[in-house]
């Protein structure tokens, strides 16, 4: 999962899409940009025009749901990959984000990001912020993500 592997290009930059309408993601992205980065990052919100023009071939839809990161030479990550390339591009978390790519770290990057998704879904302030039936559908989607792969039962 680490962004550098052989035969790929070095990661010089890293572009993460997240959502300006929820105070979660905007609290990260603030917590982001007062880190020292390895490797710099740069912060744009989903599904803006800005985005829209960086990346046309996006699903920007679907940039909106799970947090999404774009590397310099195309590279692109999502939900708990794109968690973890973050830490991996913050001096103070690279370790953590190489334990967390790893067979017995996955496990917690994705509870993390199960919970971040249930937070961010219950407080989301924009345009699509969640009704009764839409929370439902999600509720029993996201839970269904979080599983450990086949081997681990969904969160009741």
């Amino acid at each position: 999962m680490a962004p550098e592997t052989q035969g790929a290009p070095p990661v010089r930059q890293l572009t993460v899409l997240y959502d300006a309408d929820c105070p979660l993601c905007v609290h990260i992205r603030h917590w982001l940009l007062e880190q020292h980065l390895l490797v710099p990052l740069r912060l744009v919100p989903a599904g803006s025009d800005e985005a829209r023009r960086l990346y046309p071939g996006l699903d920007h839809a679907a940039t909106l749901r799970e947090i999404t990161v774009v590397g310099d030479s195309g590279q692109l990550w999502t939900g708990t990959d794109a968690f973890i390339v973050c830490l991996w591009a913050l001096a103070e978390h690279r370790p953590k984000a190489e334990w967390l790519a790893t067979p017995a770290g996955r496990p917690f990057a994705r509870g993390a990001m199960y919970t971040a998704s249930a937070w961010r879904q219950a407080v989301r302030t924009g345009p699509g912020g969640p009704s009764a039936a839409d929370t439902a559908g999600e509720e029993a989607e996201d839970a269904q993500e979080a599983a450990c792969g086949d081997h681990c039962p969904p969160p009741r």
